[in-house]
């Protein structure tokens, strides 16, 4: 699973843009907070993950060099905006509010909601919140979700910075229940300290959580969009992104 990382790349895509050969190395955004098994640090200190070893992949489908540069997600789309990065590849889900402000690329996977509670918690879905402390990390789908479909059910919900800061929490029962990515929490609830807790329902397909996840851009970076959509589907195609999909998650999770 841990593989070198790609830094410098080689043949292009056929098709791609006489632009993406040649050219500053890309910027990849990610949040500077873990979110295992997506994006982490290795014991010797280096990204991986399967975001991190994708977008590897796809700029080698671009023939462009690419870094890894770790930002704030609450400033992640700023950043971007800004210039500090290039593309955000960083579980981001396509949404009509984003898309205001950034363009994407194609989707790349897509994962619901999964709510997350002790094993003796009767908990059968978003119905059964009542009384129960929701956690959710703040600026997510899963955020908008809540705001949106579980103020009526749910008295309180909490909103983190960081995802590891809500697992901490329901870890040492503060919280009851937590909403997050279905994939980041089956491989939360393989740890050791998780024992005891699973996942009790996924939540509905809702607007919220948008067209699946997809790579961020800066608004009319017409080539770069191209060269991406290019690049994703040769990834798709030529088996790449299922392997390393079946590495990380042990199922197909590429749309």
């Amino acid at each position: 699973m841990n593989r070198p990382l790609i830094t410098l790349v080689g043949a292009a895509v056929p098709g791609l843009s006489a632009t993406a050969q040649a050219a500053e190395p890309l910027k990849i955004g990610i949040s500077a907070e873990p979110y295992p098994p997506f994006t982490y640090t290795s014991s010797a200190g280096e990204w991986t993950g399967f975001e991190v070893e994708l977008g590897m992949a796809i700029c080698e489908a671009m023939g462009r060099a690419c870094e890894i540069t770790p930002t704030g997600w609450s400033g992640i789309i700023p950043s971007l905006k800004a210039g500090r990065i290039d593309m955000i590849m960083n579980s981001m889900s396509i949404t009509e509010a984003r898309q205001r402000v950034i363009d994407f690329s194609e989707p790349y996977y897509f994962t619901p909601g999964a709510f997350v509670a002790a094993d003796d918690l009767e908990l059968g879905g978003p119905d059964d919140l009542g009384g129960q402390v929701l956690g959710v990390q703040a600026a997510t789908t899963n955020a908008t979700y809540a705001r949106r479909a579980l103020r009526d059910s749910v008295d309180d919900i909490r909103l983190y910075d960081q995802a590891e800061q809500v697992n901490r929490d329901l870890l040492s029962g503060r919280l009851d229940v937590i909403l997050a990515d279905e994939i980041a929490m089956t491989e939360f609830l393989e740890r050791d300290e998780a024992e005891g807790f699973e996942i009790k329902a996924t939540a509905p397909r809702h607007a919220a959580y948008g067209e699946g996840v997809g790579i961020g851009i800066r608004q009319d970076d017409d080539a770069l969009e191209a060269d991406l959509n290019a690049a994703i589907a040769k990834v798709r195609e030529d088996g790449t992104c299922g392997a390393l999909s079946e590495d990380y998650f042990g199922t197909d999770i590429c749309t």
